[in-house]
């Protein structure tokens, strides 16, 4: 980590332990009382056997930006950061198929909820003001055992109760039909982590589930976007938020797809990359959940306008990008990235040149760290016709 990374790091975590001070009865205590976004968060620690619970701030109103990554566009990552640390997770050590009982039940209809819920949590001990940040979920703040819950003022998402009691339906379509339905991509990440979708059911630590709601739906989307014609010239569409920079290049191919990230370490540049063809992906990625994430945004672009290419995503991870926030930021900023004006150009070498050069790493780098141009000299079927 560098020393300008390092320096905002601290900032952010100096006025985080500043609020604690100021508030430290809210979150050094044996009770809160608050209205969760609504949240829920399942654990992956000690698997199968899970800790599992709501994440309520010590405050009342409408708290849904707390726990809303569709709605972060334009916030700091200090901002982000803190709101979510004023998220206080709750928990009880849960198995995996345990899916029923009240305590589950509450956390499900919490899940379902349409509007923030009104929570009142009573711990076994005051919580602990140690707080977590992982690169796959968005951080949350102090943690503590929960001896009762209660809720109240929940309505459901009538899309969400019907796809949870349809307990025919396979996790995958119930995955694709609540998406169809037009549900935020947290929510239903939500919904398949508390155990609420498929034909066996069970708990899914959610940056598991993060990951696979991902993966779902952008396998969907490859389906329908390999019966689509090609694009007939590249496309370069950028973005920049939170310390992270995207370039995506579109180029006239049959769907192949790679991404490539570029982060510093103690002043080192660090590569990770990884990719597939038509037949999808066979193993776990090496940049893990952020291939999924970007995959997913620009194949929504693909798929909107009934077109297919090859596509190349480089992401230059920053020093600014101090403290992880979750992948959710990879795909809203392909999100937002393919809603930009894209530069566009007749061959793929001039639109790398373009993508590369808002970035520190050169066209030749990305390329040595890469496998877009074996894809791109393999055959495919359609050759032979």
């Amino acid at each position: 980590m560098s020393s300008n990374s390092q320096d905002i790091r601290r900032s952010i975590l100096t006025k985080w332990h500043e609020t604690l001070s100021r508030y430290g009865n809210l979150f050094s205590s044996d009770s809160i009382s608050g209205t969760s976004p609504p949240s829920v968060f399942v654990g992956s620690y000690n698997y199968p056997k899970v800790f599992v619970g709501p994440m309520v701030p010590p405050i009342h109103g409408d708290t849904s930006l707390l726990d809303s990554p569709e709605k972060w566009k334009g916030k700091s990552l200090e901002e982000i950061v803190n709101f979510r640390l004023n998220l206080i997770r709750g928990t009880q050590k849960i198995p995996i198929d345990k899916t029923e009982g009240r305590y589950i039940e509450s956390l499900q209809e919490v899940t379902m909820s349409s509007k923030p819920t009104d929570s009142d949590l009573i711990f076994q001990k005051s919580v602990s003001s140690n707080i977590s940040l992982d690169g796959e979920s968005a951080p949350f703040g102090p943690t503590g055992e929960i001896k009762s819950a209660k809720f109240s003022g929940t309505s459901s998402v009538k899309t969400i109760e019907k796809t949870f009691y349809d307990k025919d339906l396979k996790a995958q379509d119930a995955v694709l039909n609540l998406y169809n339905s037009g549900i935020d991509i947290s929510k239903i990440q939500k919904c398949f982590s508390i155990g609420m979708l498929g034909q066996r059911r069970k708990l899914v630590p959610t940056k598991w589930s993060i990951t696979a709601t991902d993966d779902i739906i952008a396998s969907s989307l490859v389906e329908d976007v390999l019966d689509y014609g090609l694009i007939d010239s590249c496309k370069v569409f950028s973005y920049d938020h939170l310390g992270n920079h995207f370039a995506v290049v579109l180029f006239p191919h049959r769907w192949i797809y790679e991404m490539i990230e570029a982060w510093y370490s103690n002043g080192v540049m660090g590569f990770g990359s990884d990719h597939e063809d038509a037949r999808g992906i066979n193993h776990p990625p090496a940049i893990a959940g952020a291939y999924f994430a970007a995959k997913l945004g620009v194949l929504e672009y693909l798929h909107i306008h009934e077109i297919q290419s090859g596509v190349v995503i480089l992401r230059e991870i920053r020093p600014e990008y101090a403290i992880p926030v979750g992948v959710w930021q990879v795909r809203e900023g392909i999100r937002e990235a393919m809603k930009r004006k894209p530069l566009v150009v007749n061959n793929f070498d001039d639109a790398l040149t373009l993508a590369s050069n808002k970035m520190s790493i050169s066209k030749s780098e990305w390329l040595s760290h890469g496998n877009i141009s074996k894809l791109m000299r393999q055959k495919t079927l359609s050759d032979f016709f």
